[in-house]
Order: C-alpha cells, then structure tokens, then sequence
C-alpha cells in the first residue's frame, strides 16, 4: 500500500534515537519508520515533504494551558510585551485611547519586575484612565492591578476586609493601593463584562492556531469550568469539537470548587460524561493547592522570611484544607479521574504527594496518571516520592532562569535554603521521575522550543545571565521528551507521543536539527510544518 505521506531526508527522533531518516504516514496513523526503505512506499499520489536535514518528531503537547483566556487577553489590552512601568502605564494609555467604546479597560499579562515590590498603585491607571474602570491580571494571574474607579464601583475601602484567600495590598494608612491578591481579585473581577460565546470560541480558535505554529498538536486545559475571574471555555470546546474545527487533542482539567468539598464530585462525574465530544473530553481534575511565591502565597512548610531576612509569620495560602484532600483524592482516583494539582510551594507538593499516596494505599494501583504542576519549591525528601507513588512532575521550565522576578521577587524571601530546592528537574529525573512539561500560558510563553532552550541551559532565553542552579539542567532528549511522550502520557493519548508504527501521525518538523548545534542555540530554533492525524495544520512561510 502507498503512503499518503512520506517525509525523508533528515534525523526523526523516536524513542531509539536519531537513527531513522525517514517516516511514512498512512490514514492518519505512522505505517513505517527506517531509511531508505521506506521510500518504496511512495507512490503517484503520495506527498513526499523533504526534510533536508530538518529534524522530524512527535507534535508537541502542552501538559498545563488556558488557551481560551490567552485568545481573550490577545484581543484585549495585552501587556505582556512590556517590560518596564512607564511601557506598562504607556500600552494601557494607548489602549484605552484607541477604544473609547469599552466601558471597561480589561486585558493584562503584565510583568511584576516592572514595578517596586511587584505591586503597581491605582495612582498609575487613575493618570492614564481616570474615568473608567480598569481591571488588568498580571503574567501569573494571581493578582489584578485596579484603578480608583474600580475600587469604587466594587465598594472597595480601608473598611473592607481580606478575604480568606486573598489580600488587598494597603499603604501605610491602610488605603487600598489598587493590587489585589489572590480571591481578592474578585472584588473586581466580578463586575467586568463577559465574552461572549462568539468571543470565546473566536479566542479558542485563535490561540489554536497560534499553538500548532509552536509545533504543539495537544494540550490539558488547567481551568475548566465556572472558575471566578476566568472566562469558562467549556462551551468553546463543545462548539469547536462540534463543528470539526478543534484540530488539536484536548483534554480538560474540570475545576474543582475550593470553597466546596465532595459534595461537588457527583457534578464532576456528569460533567465528564457530557464533555466527550469529538477531540475533547473531560476527564482531569484540576485542585489549586496554593498561589504563588511572589506574593507570598504559595504554601510553604517554613514561614517566608522578610526584606531583612528573619522569618515571618507567613507560611502562605492553602486553598484546599490538607486534611480533607487525601479523602477527596481518593474519591476521585476510585472513580477514575486524574487529578491534576497546582502545586508550587514545598507545602503544596507534600500535601499533594500525601493525597496520592493515600488514594494509592486506599485503591492499589491505578491508571489514573495524577500530576503536579509548577514545583516551584520542592523539599529535598520529597522529590523520590514522585516515583514511588507514580506521580508525574508537570514542569513549566521557562519560569527556572535567573530573571528579576525570580531574583528580586523570589529568593530573597525564600531565603538561600529553599532558593536551592527550585524547579528541580534534573533531581526528579535522577530519581526517576516522569516529567511532562508545559507553559501556564498566558502566564508565560507557550513556545516549547524557548522552554526546551531552559530546561537544557537554565538561563533565560531573552535575559541572558548566569545559569540558574546548573545541577538542575537536563539533556535535550530529557527536555524534548518532556513535551512529547512526557505530556501525551499525562493526557491519556498514549497512541501519541512518539514516532513508531501504528501511533497517530501527529508530528512536527523543526526548521533545523537542534541537536546538531550548541545547546545555547536551542532558542533559535523555529517550527516549519505541523501535522495532526497526517493533515497538517500549520506551514511556515518558507517551510
């Protein structure tokens, strides 16, 4: 039988190595791998696509992503590309001007670093946006910048206390200042005006296209669901998947309600019965454990310290009770669902690694493949039992570089000890670890190349510094591997992942082979061709 699709002339990454130089697809699926062989399957209606020393592998997959608000923020007022307060408060001037019609100014992904402390004041927005109100997330939203008018209409005062899990940022006479912390966000975030379906699934669409151009042919969805301050893009999916126009594999991480307990699971379980359409299904559950280091809201075993160095009385938010999430993750994991925990201090990842190794003492061995995303802290004595327990560590490596958040937000106030414990890739593959990667976009980019560039150097991509823990690099086969069979294990699409017969021909070609250069290079590598069931959804201009 002739291939439908015939690639040769160049490495192709499998699972034995960079021995084979070519593939050939047939009905969507791989139906040989080899050399010069191969090419007798090429007949008269075959597409042959040289690779001319390009390197083949399997389609990238992002294990942690927010597609649908990373379109949203795309079309809104986007901040990411700003790197200093004055751009910051300039890209929001400018947006606003360019749209007197929004009654809101919504949009976000700007940078702490830009600001003293991480934390800008209304005073900046009020200069540039008096009278209307404006609502901005930062990258990691777990925060929102506000201004005056904001604050007002969401009856915001020095009167006004912290929510349980969040805080508002005062000044010394104990004013709002305009930042709002963790479910303090939703003091504001409530009033802004919704996407409209339409909105949602144009943004859907949008990203998926930007996320095939990376190279990247399947994803976990870390937030669907009726999340507060998030825009739910279940019903996005269900059109997409419906219409034939969800190209990508995805699966959805339902979100589980922090303010309820397992009362909820009996609601997951109908959600995941209804959310089976086409390429998507619903079959995680996403438990945010804690917020972030940067505002002192991941959870940590040992109090932060402060700007002197002494400890304070902050151990940070958990957001779940720990002692409640070993019998929730046993239900879940009894029922078959994979849990998929946001865990980013060393506190959450014990507490998340408890719950797995109760559900596994609870229910013997299962295959339902729960992970923990971010590791930002990890405690030495726990990183063997990611192993032991069968428990995939989801790594965001773009975050493990030397940057000023990290170094200015961060170790300061973890203090040298636990600075040491960061994103501990290399630890966790030592001792045997699966590591699936992935981006948090929009929280940070989702290019998996600029991760892989990382993971491997340990220095960032676009702020060249000293390596960041270098003990903690891993190989390129180590980083790629992580966005390929790493993530397709954790999404359940084990027909995927890798390129060997029989396995579903999603695939991508890079604009060169990264292993044939220095690894300080990797970040120069782009993608030209994109392929999901062997149709391809993407090609660079000079592919």
């Amino acid at each position: 039988m002739h291939a439908d699709l015939l690639f040769t002339g160049g490495p192709v990454f499998t699972p034995e190595g960079r021995t084979a130089t070519a593939v050939a697809v047939t009905g969507g699926r791989i139906t040989a791998v080899g050399n010069a062989e191969v090419l007798e399957l090429a007949g008269p209606r075959t597409e042959v696509v040289d690779l001319a020393g390009r390197l083949l592998l399997p389609g990238f997959q992002d294990a942690h992503v927010h597609p649908v608000p990373a379109g949203l923020e795309l079309a809104q007022c986007d901040l990411t590309g700003a790197r200093t307060a004055a751009d910051t408060v300039a890209a929001v001037r400018a947006y606003a001007e360019a749209h007197p019609e929004r009654e809101w100014i919504t949009g976000g992904g700007w940078s702490m670093e830009a600001f003293a402390g991480g934390t800008p004041t209304k005073e900046l927005l009020d200069a540039v946006v008096p009278d209307r109100p404006v609502y901005l997330p930062n990258r990691d939203h777990h925060g929102a910048w506000v201004n005056s008018r904001a604050l007002e209409l969401a009856g915001v005062t020095r009167d006004t206390p912290d929510p349980a899990d969040g805080r508002f940022e005062r000044d010394a006479s104990g004013e709002p200042t305009g930042m709002l912390q963790e479910g303090a966000m939703q003091s504001v975030g409530r009033l802004t005006p919704p996407a409209t379906p339409a909105d949602r699934l144009a943004a859907l669409l949008g990203a998926q296209r930007h996320l095939h151009a990376l190279g990247i042919t399947a994803w976990q969805d870390a937030m669907v669901g009726a999340v507060p301050g998030m825009e739910d893009p279940t019903e996005a999916y269900t059109a997409a998947a419906r219409e034939g126009s969800l190209t990508a594999r995805v699966v959805g991480a339902l979100w589980w309600d922090r303010a309820r307990g397992a009362e909820q699971i009996p609601e997951l379980v109908e959600r995941r019965a209804a959310l089976a359409l086409g390429r998507f299904r619903a079959s995680s559950v996403k438990m945010m454990l804690d917020g972030v280091a940067e505002n002192g809201t991941a959870a940590l075993l040992d109090p932060y310290l402060d700007k002197c160095g002494c400890a304070t009385a902050n151990r940070g938010k958990r957001f779940i009770d720990p002692e409640h999430l070993p019998a929730y993750v046993t239900e879940l994991d009894a029922l078959g669902f994979q849990c998929h925990f946001h865990a980013l201090g060393d506190g959450a990842v014990r507490h998340a690694l408890d719950a797995v190794e109760a559900a596994r003492k609870a229910n013997g061995p299962s295959d339902t493949r729960p992970h923990l995303a971010h590791l930002q802290v990890v405690h030495p004595e726990d990183v063997p039992r990611f192993a032991a327990l069968g428990a995939t560590a989801n790594i965001q490596p773009l975050w493990a570089a030397h940057e000023p958040q990290m170094d200015e937000l961060t170790i300061p106030f973890l203090g040298p000890e636990r600075s040491a414990w960061q994103y501990p890739f290399g630890s966790l593959l030592r001792s045997g670890a699966r590591l699936a990667a992935g981006s948090d976009w929009p929280v940070s980019s989702p290019d998996p190349l600029q991760g892989i560039h990382v993971a491997v150097n340990r220095v960032s991509p676009d702020e060249p510094g000293p390596v960041f823990l270098p003990a903690e690099r891993v190989d390129l086969t180590a980083a790629l591997t992580a966005y390929t069979a790493g993530a397709a294990y954790v999404n359940h699409l084990d027909d995927t992942g890798s390129v060997r017969v029989g396995a579903l021909a999603d695939l991508v070609v890079l604009d060169r082979d990264p292993f044939a250069g220095p690894p300080e290079a990797i970040k120069e590598t782009g993608v030209a061709l994109t392929y999901v069931g062997g149709e391809r959804v993407h090609a660079a201009p000079d592919a």
